[in-house]
């Protein structure tokens, strides 16, 4: 007599399928986000007023050191739309070259008054805007005396979905130079800001960087 198969059971095969079962109803995932993986911020995503302003650490507090600037520009999808709502996270070393991390072991100087973080939301229209300290160039790997060129992190968050990308600034020396440049390849003058005269009370310089999600002329993401 032929073995017969063993017979599996309908339902949970162990103690943790409970907890892995879904509370809530399924939500579709809009259309704009499945087809170009543009970023769709749940109405929950908010920032704080000051969030904007990584000159000071708080409202209240001296302004770090360096050169104060501004950054503006407009996240659009590969179509050109505006991406509204989109939640930016911005970080950066200090004038000196140091991020406020456990991992940067560079032994720069600290700056007491720089936090190099900050987050804002695009507007209707896909623009942001903030203020940061013109980061120093650090020496990324002594061994070889390779300096990275200084430069913004920016993150763009909504739904399921992070990009992450760098601003460059123009005319810094070691640019070409960068192991991101040289993977960019042409790409790279996208990630770079355009100067412009600064239009603002309380800045030195400002520059325009605008994010393309997706398409032939994206920004290069990490």
């Amino acid at each position: 007599m032929a073995k017969q198969g063993r017979i599996l059971g309908i339902g949970p095969t162990d103690n943790t399928s409970d907890q892995r079962t879904p509370r809530q109803p399924l939500r579709l995932i809009p259309g704009i986000a499945r087809a170009s993986f543009v970023p769709v911020v749940p109405a929950r995503y908010a920032t704080n007023p000051h969030e904007w302003d990584m000159t000071r650490t708080a409202p209240d507090r001296p302004r770090a050191d360096g050169v104060p600037i501004e950054v503006t520009g407009r996240v659009r999808s590969a179509s050109g739309r505006p991406v509204a709502g989109a939640l930016l996270e911005v970080w950066s070393a200090n004038h000196y070259g140091r991020y406020r991390h456990v991992e940067d072991h560079s032994g720069l100087q600290l700056d007491d008054n720089h936090l190099g973080m900050g987050r804002v939301l695009t507007d209707g229209e896909g623009r942001y805007r903030f203020w940061a300290i013109s980061p120093g160039a650090y020496l990324a790997r002594p061994d070889i005396g390779r300096w990275r060129p200084k430069h913004i992190h920016m993150s763009i968050s909504g739904g399921s979905s992070r990009l992450i990308t760098q601003m460059y600034f123009p005319g810094e020396p070691n640019n070409t130079s960068d192991p991101m440049a040289i993977l960019m390849g042409d790409a790279f003058e996208r990630n770079i800001g355009r100067l412009r005269d600064p239009q603002t009370a309380g800045v030195e310089e400002a520059y325009d960087f605008d994010i393309v999600v997706g398409g032939k002329n994206a920004t290069f993401f990490e």
